[in-house]
């Protein structure tokens, strides 16, 4: 079982590949898919559109999790966002592979115990979950393997 977890935005989107190993859940990969505010937004949305389809021809997984758009200061941003988390949707849709939807709170109680757990908890929670040697970096990669967990331990009964 490979899941594919997305922490999503149009300036920079967190992406972590985990795998079911052994029992164990395992890191693939992690990192950023980064946008330059050079480009119009819909060539953001592109690229992130195919920066996604890469990930998802690399690595192949079985599930796609994707945190929801809970709330948002800035209804501009909001929008945006929004409209970059259709295209991920997009994305894992055409290739046929289920989405997992989960709120920011419930991604943080699933992973740490507490749903307002900050980054800081996340990253260690997920460092040792994963047995990685170092905390994972940025915020929204390691954010992106939060969600990934969470989608681990949601769908798959160990």
């Amino acid at each position: 079982m490979k899941i594919l977890g997305i922490d999503p935005g149009y300036e920079t989107v967190g992406f972590g590949v985990i795998e079911l190993v052994n029992s164990e859940w395992e890191a693939v990969d992690f990192g950023v898919i980064k946008t330059s505010k050079d480009l119009d937004f819909p060539e953001r949305l592109l690229q992130i559109y195919d920066d996604l389809l890469v990930l998802i021809n690399n690595f192949k997984p079985d599930l796609f999790a994707i945190e929801e758009l809970f709330f948002v200061k800035n209804i501009t941003n909001g929008l945006k966002v929004s409209e970059a988390r259709g295209v991920m949707i997009l994305a894992a849709r055409q290739n046929e592979i289920p989405i997992c939807e989960y709120a920011p709170n419930e991604v943080k109680m699933c992973v740490t115990g507490y749903g307002q757990a900050g980054k800081v908890q996340i990253q260690r929670t997920v460092q040792v979950t994963l047995n990685l040697a170092k905390k994972p970096q940025p915020d929204d990669a390691a954010d992106a393997l939060a969600i990934a967990l969470t989608c681990g331990f949601d769908r798959v009964r160990i």
